[in-house]
């Protein structure tokens, strides 16, 4: 019933945690795997070729094409549930391809479900997660047939969508100059359009090890970073503009017209010699 897509470019050490942590302790709901090598260089192709499994693909691009290999990915699977799921997460309960799945069933109009994610304050995509949760308060909490959710505008990292929906929405869009950017951002956004839900299960809870302090921050994240920075300064000072005309603010505080101007500052958390994450 379900595929999962694991997109990995020279993060051997992670990608090892993944597949025995994480992908090792899928049930038998899923039925197809695919391991998306982004051109590695750095010894995740010799490990990849020691993992062999009925329902594991191995896919070796000549180039790191990024993020956008999700779409082609999509396309090397059937089963009705789609999973994307991140090289840098590095642990699961058991079975919670399954606890996802059966989430995903009880929510009417779901289109997006993503696993919360793991307290760790090394991890960016964690402190992030805990700014949007807490201060930008973007999540509603629900109770739906059972099931915990965070309905809002999620992220990624381990996530599930079905491909009815996928279809419908036009599958995952490919960017036509970065090779690096946030694919389920746009996705979501998509689904959202079509009058679908998207939320983070509550209830399923993942390890993110994030760079840059499990890993090095790779050029095309850090470009994406940066052409991020440019666009969301533009939007803010529109934003600015619009919300000092004289009732505006309160109007868009009532009809949530759009988010205010918001300007997270990530912390540094590139690690010291001293605390440098050993080798899994």
């Amino acid at each position: 019933m379900i595929a999962v897509i694991v997109l990995t470019h020279n993060r051997a050490h992670l990608l090892e945690r993944c597949v025995e942590d994480v992908l090792g302790r899928v049930s038998e709901k899923t039925q197809e795997i695919i391991i998306w090598d982004n051109a590695s260089d750095d010894g995740t192709r010799e490990y990849l070729e020691g993992i062999h499994g009925p329902r594991i693909q191995v896919v070796r691009h000549p180039e790191n094409i990024g993020t956008n290999a999700y779409a082609p990915a999509v396309k090397l699977t059937r089963a009705p549930y789609i999973v994307e799921l991140d090289d840098d997460v590095i642990e699961a309960p058991q079975g919670w391809d399954a606890i996802l799945l059966d989430a995903f069933l009880k929510i009417p109009q779901i289109g997006y479900l993503v696993a919360d994610l793991k307290e760790d304050p090394n991890d960016s995509a964690y402190r992030y997660l805990k700014y949007a949760k807490e201060e930008r308060k973007v999540f509603t909490r629900k109770e739906v047939n059972g099931v915990t959710i965070l309905e809002g505008p999620t992220g990624g990292g381990c996530s599930m969508t079905s491909r009815e929906i996928y279809d419908r929405v036009g599958g995952f869009r490919q960017h036509r100059k970065l090779i690096f950017w946030h694919e389920a951002a746009s996705y979501v956004r998509d689904v959202r359009k079509l009058g679908y839900r998207t939320a983070i299960l509550e209830d399923l809870k993942v390890w993110h090890a994030g760079s840059p302090f499990y890993s090095t921050t790779s050029p095309a994240k850090l470009a994406f970073h940066a052409h991020r920075r440019r666009a969301e300064a533009r939007k803010n000072f529109a934003k600015r503009l619009i919300l000092s005309i004289p009732f505006v603010s309160a109007l868009n505080e009532r009809h949530r017209w759009f988010s205010p101007p918001h300007h997270y500052v990530p912390p540094d958390l590139r690690p010291t010699q001293q605390d440098r994450p050993p080798s899994p």
